[in-house]
């Protein structure tokens, strides 16, 4: 608490809402062997703000004094660097620290490295501690983890785990104790995490602003209010914040006592196996949630609410398998599964005497015990013992919210239906896939696109969304031919494009001062210092190096690019068929630039004009759901279209001239809309399309014609663009074998 006073934070009990955010946060803090928090939601809701708060509930640790990993001079590490330390050695009192990893950060950084001053004057292999070492016993915090290198989330999240860091690199072997509460928070419009990463992540938690204004209103009022006075603001919540920290203390004490019952541990195996998670760490995850949840509570046992808490948020991200899977998880679902375990498992004729008293208050109703949701309305007081932690919403202490607070998104009356359409479907496009009605009513406009119609992928008037989402189950098990663009990049670390970059494998050594470990080549360093130690007077173990013989480790890796999409919507492929194909494909791609970790962008163009219909983004969802709302119909603008791809691309390299752009046009080739007024629409296609390639931009024709007579004109057309072509079919690897990566030999 003394970091509070010294440097006041927001408190942790003047959050307003966000129950879930602050009980994940608490129960982690109790039990760090729930491996994490990850925190997902709109910018500006207070995301940082909780985690930071978080820190100064934790006690006050002691430390060996000196010691740079934070041993506890009560159990020290045997293995710390810094060590052997005996029992009895002086020792300190600090704060729990807070450290930020930042987006930017480095692998050497996060982890340590080689101290490289030690290294060259006094000949020493020694050890400079990283992030890891300094959050060792306190908080991690990364915030927008989706934007850090996978590389470095997968070591963090390995460490966490384990609760030991291992290092290997610069020739230093190193391993030191690493236990530390992870928590990241992220804006899912920037981007999603890989669902292997997701899994790593005890508990996830989804917060949103609320839209009651009597809460948006206080939330502003404590804001400004601690704002204009920090001291102060958080003296009013200085008996809250005891009250919670020693609550949160006394818990941590009590959690390696609290029993998990037989009972409980069928419980959530059978909630686990019901909901057809991967892997058994999930079963794990909720047997520690639960434990802590009883903790907290103040219980020596597991019960069945505390699985139901702890089920509600570790099993939500771990059921998102694919990047076009919602996440969230459905509490009527949770609720159908957990009444399903109690009729497997039977009457209890050996209740715990920590569960809630039969005969007492309904543990269902609105009077006591904990309602469907999870919510505990014990006694509404919350940890604070005030209650002034309450917003007007009526939001309580951490795990005890009320009902209207447990809804996610996918619980609203708007909520789309089971096969992944929208909700409410004009009723007046009844005709499905195979309704002999819904082909005549759809018929292909014919090569000149004539014929404008409004129509959504598929052509079915309406069901476009259906169509997509089937074209995208299909697509999961097929593998997507990879492209690449040609030659050596130095864009984001990515996984389609050679590129050189800060982490990946070493080539050659080249000159060049550097001021980071990492990037030094130190045996080539000293192999151009070595000739020259007598003649620069050495005569101790240190080398003697001068910035001339430094040399520096040329990395090579891969490199994220952006993959511009430029769809053609015209008539002449609004044919059910065509268009349905092209739907799956798109979806394909950009499933395929989700998992290589590309920004993605979509351009249509139909009747007379081309439209941005998706600005580049690393959100492959938000593209795939403009996708399913797209119009079809009308004449075919094709060089409209290129040249607007051509103008994205030129805002795009003034904003990050290093990303390298791949453009993948899916168009039949035809045009009909000249470019200027009594142009050819074909020969002003190419021509534009040819400044693409004097662009020195990559492009990919996908040839969507189909059908026994065909014009070839897509072939011309990658010509001009000095791409390369290919069709629809060769799109999956299963089609066609062994694709080669064609883009590399260009």
């Amino acid at each position: 608490m003394s970091a509070a006073v010294t440097s006041p934070r927001f408190p942790f009990s003047a959050v307003v809402g966000h129950d879930d955010l602050r009980l994940a946060l608490l129960l982690n803090a109790v039990h760090p062997g729930v491996g994490g928090v990850l925190v997902r939601g709109e910018k500006g809701t207070a995301k940082s703000t909780a985690v930071r708060a978080l820190a100064a509930l934790l006690p006050d640790l002691d430390v060996v004094e000196g010691c740079r990993f934070g041993c506890d001079p009560a159990a020290p590490d045997p293995g710390c660097p810094d060590g052997p330390h005996l029992l009895g050695e002086p020792s300190a009192r600090r704060p729990a620290r807070l450290v930020e990893l930042p987006v930017g950060a480095t692998e050497d950084r996060l982890v340590g490295s080689l101290d490289l001053e030690r290294a060259l004057s006094e000949g020493r292999r020694a050890y400079q501690p990283g992030l890891l070492a300094d959050a060792h016993r306190g908080v991690l915090y990364v915030d927008e983890v989706n934007l850090l290198h996978d590389h470095l989330v997968d070591l963090l999240l390995d460490a966490a785990a384990m609760g030991r860091a291992h290092v290997e690199r610069d020739g230093v072997s190193v391993a030191h104790a690493a236990r530390f509460l992870l928590v990241g928070t992220m804006n899912p419009e920037e981007g999603e995490l890989r669902p292997q990463l997701l899994d790593r992540f005890g508990l996830t938690v989804e917060v949103r602003a609320s839209r009651d204004v009597d809460t948006r209103v206080e939330v502003t009022r404590r804001r400004l209010a601690f704002e204009d006075d920090p001291a102060g603001f958080a003296a009013r919540f200085a008996d809250a914040e005891t009250d919670t920290a020693a609550r949160l203390r006394a818990a941590r004490e009590r959690v390696t006592a609290v029993r998990l019952p037989d009972r409980e541990l069928r419980r959530i195996a059978f909630v686990c196996a019901r909901f057809d998670v991967d892997g058994m760490r999930a079963d794990l995850v909720i047997s520690r949630a639960a434990a802590a949840h009883a903790a907290w509570e103040g219980r020596t046992a597991v019960v069945e609410d505390d699985v139901r808490v702890a089920a509600r948020l570790a099993l939500p991200h771990r059921r998102r398998r694919d990047p076009f899977d919602e996440p969230g998880i459905d509490e009527k679902d949770l609720e159908e599964a957990l009444r399903d375990a109690e009729d497997q498992l039977g009457p209890d004729d050996d209740p715990d005497p920590d569960s809630p008293d039969p005969d007492g208050p309904d543990p269902d109703g609105p009077d006591g015990g904990a309602g469907p949701d999870g919510s505990d309305l014990h006694d509404g007081s919350g940890p604070d013992g005030t209650g002034e932690e309450s917003g007007p919403d009526g939001a309580g202490p951490p795990g005890g919210s009320g009902p209207h607070d447990r809804r996610g998104p996918q619980d609203g009356p708007d909520r789309p239906g089971a096969d992944g359409g929208p909700a409410g479907d004009d009723p007046s496009h009844d005709a499905g896939p195979g309704d002999p009605a819904g082909t005549d009513a759809q018929q292909d406009p014919g090569p000149d696109g004539s014929g404008d119609t409004d129509r959504r992928p598929g052509g079915d008037g309406g069901k476009g969304n259906a169509v997509v989402v089937g074209a995208a189950a299909r697509l999961r098990r097929a593998t997507i031919r990879k492209f690449a663009v040609p030659g050596l990049g130095a864009g984001a670390p990515g996984r389609r494009s050679r590129a050189r970059t800060e982490t990946g494998r070493v080539v050659r050594p080249t000159d060049g001062g550097t001021a980071r470990a990492a990037d030094l080549h130190l045996p080539a360093t000293v192999l151009a210092a070595a000739p020259h130690q007598a003649q620069r007077g050495r005569s101790g173990p240190g080398l003697l190096v001068q910035r001339g013989d430094l040399r520096r480790a040329e990395r090579e890796g891969r490199e994220g690019n952006l993959v511009l999409f430029v769809v053609d919507a015209s008539g002449s492929m609004a044919a059910r068929t065509r268009m349905t194909a092209v739907s799956g494909a798109v979806l394909g791609l950009l499933r395929d630039a989700y998992q290589r970790r590309d920004k993605v962008g979509l351009v249509t163009f139909r009747a007379r004009a081309a439209e941005l219909t998706l600005p580049p983004t690393s959100s492959v969802p938000t593209a795939q759901q403009r996708l399913a709302t797209l119009r079809t119909g009308g004449r075919t603008p094709l060089a409209e279209g290129i040249l607007r791809a051509r103008s994205v691309l030129a805002a795009e390299r003034r904003r990050d001239p290093r990303r390298r752009p791949l453009v993948v046009l899916l168009t039949d080739g035809r045009a009909t809309v000249p470019a200027r007024p009594g142009g050819d629409p074909v020969a002003d296609a190419r021509r534009a399309a040819g400044l693409l390639a004097d662009d020195g931009v990559h492009t990919v024709v996908v040839d969507c014609e189909s059908g026994h007579v065909r014009l070839g004109l897509a072939g011309p057309l990658a010509a001009s663009a000095g791409g390369e072509l290919v069709t629809l079919d060769e799109l999956t690897a299963e089609s066609v074998g062994d694709l080669v990566r064609s883009a590399r030999t260009a």
